[in-house]
């Protein structure tokens, strides 16, 4: 049988790593509740960001950053082209391929998108004070490039 910590006893590593994985579940179910009702889908918001990202990429280009299968970009191709957030292009040096590029209205979506997630993030973090925001930081990336080798950002 285990006695007990003392009170103020540094907790143990993995009651932390459970701690911040408690954390992350919380913010994402948090996060995800708050996107329903909004009637935003993040699969879908992910692939217009990456399209800010990429410029105009083909359409294997862009299931290749995503990690997702042509079949797949297809279909949500489709529907963000059906819903006026993008537009197919033809390759101007291939004729067979199609790159994809953001209408007007898509990065007006991905900009409002991108506004609900910093204020989604200034929600969760309003009980930190501008110190406290870079003490956090600072551990998280001592985690990120000591503990899990990691290369700096």
């Amino acid at each position: 049988m285990s006695t007990p910590d003392p009170p103020g006893a540094a907790p143990s590593a993995a009651e932390l790593v459970e701690s911040l994985l408690s954390l992350t579940h919380a913010i994402r179910r948090r996060h995800n509740a708050r996107l329903a009702s909004r009637d935003a889908s993040v699969p879908r918001t992910r692939l217009l960001r990456a399209l800010t990202e990429l410029g105009q990429p083909r359409m294997n280009e862009l299931a290749r950053t995503l990690g997702l299968s042509a079949r797949t970009v297809t279909t949500a191709v489709d529907s963000l082209e059906r819903d006026g957030l993008l537009a197919r292009r033809a390759d101007p040096n291939d004729r067979r391929a199609i790159r994809v590029e953001l209408t007007a209205d898509g990065r007006r979506h991905v900009e409002d998108w991108r506004a609900f997630q910093r204020q989604l993030a200034e929600d969760v973090m309003a009980p930190l004070g501008p110190s406290q925001r870079r003490q956090l930081m600072s551990l998280l990336e001592q985690i990120r490039t000591e503990g899990l080798g990691q290369q700096p950002r």
